[in-house]
């Protein structure tokens, strides 16, 4: 069973391990140790018997705009229901704390449009998400990422 929850800053060496193979194909941004810890309210985590599956965070650009980010799914994992329970808990946190929208920036479009995301152009979202993230990014400035939006 599928168990949802925070992230503790003791599951972040883990969290590093499920992500690392997705950030060396370059499908996920790499990002600290230390700039987890700082964002670790952000994590939502998939447990199976107190095993790390999957996790995704939501991260805030604005007073009513937030963007679901490092949305990972352990391989033999996906494509049941894991990355949706991520989203979903992620989605009604987000409304709790009075977000309207919520963008992410993806190589996984249908996944996006499952849950009820739909494509909008990269140059609508914030300018300094740019700088902030896409500047570390191994493809920058040559993005093929799609850009999705959902309004909650």
């Amino acid at each position: 069973m599928i168990v949802y929850t925070k992230a503790k800053l003791s599951d972040i060496v883990h969290m590093q391990d499920l992500v690392k193979p997705e950030v060396e194909k370059g499908i996920i941004l790499f990002r600290s140790s230390d700039e987890i810890a700082t964002n670790i309210r952000s994590y939502i985590l998939a447990k199976n018997e107190e095993q790390i599956v999957g996790f995704g965070a939501l991260h805030f650009h604005a007073d009513d705009l937030a963007e679901i980010r490092s949305l990972v799914v352990k391989e033999d994992f996906r494509s049941k229901g894991v990355g949706k329970g991520i989203v979903s808990t992620l989605l009604e946190e987000g409304v709790q704390l009075g977000v309207k929208k919520v963008f992410t920036l993806t190589y996984k479009k249908a996944f996006f449009v499952s849950v009820g995301f739909s494509e909008i152009p990269k140059e609508s979202l914030p300018s300094h998400k740019i700088w902030a993230d896409c500047i570390k990014c191994k493809h920058f400035p040559i993005c093929d990422e799609i850009a999705l939006i959902k309004h909650i």
